[in-house]
């Protein structure tokens, strides 16, 4: 019995991974064909948060070249060894440029009926506006992890913090279903995002009263 669960954890986890760096590759082509992922429905705004990071990101990109020729130049005399670190780090390097371009390509989207949050291709939240109790402009720059509590923190801070009357859930990159009720995240256009929803919220529509989605992976 031990066996089995041992063997499905880790066919969980490397399934994880390998949707996860799949999403990654994908989002490189949306950046590149300037096609953003989740934003095609009538009357739904695209608020990004990847300008928090951006010099981050480059600057991590760079050390990760730098690194590249650097093994290259150390390891020339040992061709096994260095085609290894170079595909390594050529990888890695990928990597890097897929982390930033899921940022891009993955914005937070605000419909008339719904908030959808995101970090990377790891996170995906789905709050319907009558679940908002609160949402308002707060910066933070230090986290705790607490129950009920989800911080997407880009660039170690967030700007946004949104308070619910009853629990959403999303699935954690494992697939585990986590529920929270106050969430902290960050947007380019903090002040104007919180202003959007609060103007959403003051509206009262009857479909404020539909329920909760399920939660889905990361696509």
């Amino acid at each position: 019995m031990i066996g089995i669960i041992r063997r499905n954890t880790g066919y969980r986890v490397a399934r994880s991974l390998v949707c996860h760096e799949l999403v990654l590759l994908a989002s490189l082509v949306r950046w590149v064909a300037r096609r953003p992922h989740g934003v095609g429905e009538e009357g739904a705004r695209a608020y990004g948060y990847a300008r928090g990071q951006g010099a981050m990101m480059f600057g991590f990109g760079f050390v990760c070249v730098v690194e590249t020729v650097t093994m290259s130049v150390l390891l020339r005399d040992f061709p096994l060894v260095h085609s290894a670190f170079l595909v390594l780090d050529l990888y890695t390097i990928l990597i890097v440029a897929g982390l930033h371009a899921a940022s891009v390509t993955r914005p937070h989207v605000l419909t008339g009926t719904t908030l959808r949050l995101r970090r990377f291709a790891t996170v995906d939240l789905r709050v319907p506006l009558s679940a908002v109790a609160s949402v308002r402009r707060e910066l933070r720059t230090t986290h705790e992890k607490r129950d009920g509590e989800l911080a997407m923190e880009v660039g170690s801070q967030t700007t946004v913090t949104l308070e619910l009357a009853e629990p959403a859930a999303y699935l954690t990159f494992f697939g585990r279903r986590r529920e929270v009720r106050l969430v902290r995240f960050h947007a380019d256009e903090a002040d104007q995002f919180v202003r959007t929803i609060r103007e959403l919220m003051s509206e009262g529509t009857p479909a404020r009263s539909a329920p909760s989605p399920l939660p889905a992976r990361p696509a």
